[in-house]
């Protein structure tokens, strides 16, 4: 059986969903392994470190394929010409791509979401949502840390001594533990905040000052809070306010998958931070934390400028496409059984809560409850 890994084509992905020192892996469950020419030119791999790896370099590798690897969905006319039982493997917004999901549908083709992966102990190898976020949550730091001009740690001369940096860094998962950690570091005095009570303890673990505003919890399912109410947004925004203010730089990465990005900070509360601060709002690209944040581009506001977040993880192709491969490798090995003869078969096992949760598509029917109902609802056809 043949497994393709696809050169990504939407604009501003560096990534690759397979690096050479896995292709090993594939190889020995029994699959035969094939590139697409310059897959890894962005990430800085070249063809040849594939072919030492075990794989092979055709441009027509998706047509023969039986399981196809990207990072982003594959375009329409990529899907079109797969096999019908072809299974694919990326990220699939399923919100925003319903007439890729119908086309999937209707050309046969078993596909799986990463970021649908349940959020479950035994599912961490393969929660790509969580290896790129580490990635992010890193980035931002420092991002942050080249935009602010002055040092992050404290330094003490015979000239005199130079002040650390203080950092806010606003939500505390993934992403938000990584630039704590990194912040901290590079020498920053750190504080954080995050509506679960249980991240409080986390925030300390990273040598950071939890920021504690006395209101109540969010915990939600899959260890995302849930949405917040206008009053209580309000009260927050109100006593996030002097601990900004008082910020040289914030970052902001609270985000829920499939949901449009809470807003913690008004344009007035950034108005408030000193000359020379800096915002870093990871989720500038699902409506922003920051309210006037733009993936992708750098504004002011007041005297703040703000740094909108755009595909990150694509910004450090190479450790991002290694995590990712790895998720990826590990999510098809669950659906692989290995013949007597060492070759491998493609068994995804629909029973399994993994194999279920992660699935959108699968014989012709959107197996995705959601996206089902959306697509049954007229948004696409």
């Amino acid at each position: 059986m043949r497994i393709a890994v696809v050169k990504e084509t939407r604009d501003a992905e560096s990534r690759v969903a397979m690096v050479p020192e896995l292709v090993g892996k594939l190889t020995g469950l029994g699959y035969e392994v094939v590139v697409e020419p310059d897959a890894g030119k962005h990430a800085l791999i070249a063809d040849d470190e594939y072919l030492e790896a075990g794989a092979t370099i055709d441009a027509e590798a998706i047509t023969s394929a039986d399981v196809v690897l990207s990072v982003q969905p594959l375009p329409p006319d990529s899907v079109r010409r797969l096999r019908q039982g072809t299974a694919t493997f990326s990220f699939l917004p399923v919100n925003q791509e319903l007439a890729l999901i119908a086309d999937l549908r209707d050309v046969g083709v078993t596909s799986f979401a990463m970021e649908l992966v349940p959020r479950i102990s035994r599912a961490q190898s393969m929660d790509a949502l969580s290896s790129q976020a580490l990635v992010s949550g890193y980035r931002c730091a420092i991002v942050a840390a080249g935009m602010l001009r002055r040092f992050f740690p404290l330094n003490m001369t015979a000239a005199g001594t130079v002040q650390p940096a203080e950092v806010v860094v606003l939500g505390a998962g993934v992403a938000g533990l990584q630039a704590i950690a990194t912040s901290k570091r590079l020498g920053a005095v750190v504080k954080a905040y995050d509506v679960r009570a249980a991240a409080a303890e986390e925030i300390r673990s990273m040598g950071a000052k939890a920021i504690e505003l006395e209101l109540e919890t969010l915990e939600g399912a899959g260890g995302y809070a849930r949405e917040m109410t206008e009053d209580r947004a309000a009260r927050q925004m109100e006593l996030l306010t002097p601990y900004i203010a008082a910020a040289d730089a914030l970052i902001t990465t609270a985000a829920v998958p499939g949901r449009q990005a809470p807003r913690l900070v008004t344009a007035a509360m950034v108005e408030q931070m000193k000359p020379g601060s800096v915002v870093v709002d990871l989720a500038a690209e699902t409506g922003g934390n920051v309210e006037g944040a733009l993936p992708g581009e750098v504004v002011r506001i007041g005297n703040a400028q703000v740094w909108g977040g755009k595909n990150v993880p694509s910004q450090m192709p190479g450790p991002a496409s290694k995590l990712y491969a790895q998720n990826l490798v590990n999510i098809v090995t669950l659906m692989t059984t290995t013949d007597e003869d060492g070759v491998g078969r493609f068994t995804p096992d629909f029973d399994d809560e993994i194999v279920a949760g992660s699935c959108v598509t699968h014989g012709g029917e959107v197996r995705h409850a959601a996206t089902r109902e959306a697509l049954e609802g007229g948004s696409a056809s």
